[in-house]
């Protein structure tokens, strides 16, 4: 009796090892796949943000000048959000700054909207690839963010300081 009640205790920690091993790996994998997603993102927006550039240097004498400057610190508001982003895709708050700050930047843009800019259609392209990668960051933090909340996964997770990530 005493040596099965030894077995059965073995075998249920090493399921529970097991277990947790592979919870583990599942998060480290979520959470690379996350990395990988915003990679796709930041290379978007810096493309995005080169024509942006363009785009500001050809409003340069025809545009408002407070508007173009609300449009430049726009700018550089969104690089910097979007440097603290690709560096800690998985912490929220950093993903969440990036979405105000690309708020901020489609209002400052809004403002400077002259018709007719040879830009337009390339800025129109570099925003939709933008949010296509977008899209696919936001899937990959949903999948990720039920993984670190299933029970008895987020007990791992709690352990190992594997968070809620954001969504763009």
């Amino acid at each position: 009796m005493d040596a099965r009640l030894s077995l059965f205790t073995l075998l249920t920690a090493a399921v529970l090892v097991f277990w947790a091993v592979g919870a583990y790996n599942r998060l480290v994998g979520l959470r690379s796949e996350l990395l990988r997603a915003i990679a796709a993102v930041d290379a978007q927006f810096h493309a995005r943000q080169a024509v942006l550039g363009q785009w500001a240097e050809g409003l340069a004498g025809r545009a408002d000048a407070q508007a173009l400057a609300a449009l430049q610190a726009a700018c550089r508001q969104a690089e910097t959000a979007c440097a603290h982003a690709r560096a800690r895709p998985a912490r929220s708050g950093t993903v969440v700054s990036l979405r105000l700050a690309e708020e901020i930047l489609g209002q400052a843009r809004a403002a400077l909207r002259p018709s007719g800019d040879p830009l337009s259609a390339e800025l129109a392209e570099a925003d939709t690839a933008l949010a296509f990668a977008r899209r696919q960051f936001n899937e990959s933090a949903q999948v990720y963010n039920r993984a670190v909340s299933q029970f008895p996964t987020w007990v791992i997770a709690g352990l190992f300081g594997f968070r809620k990530a954001g969504t763009l």
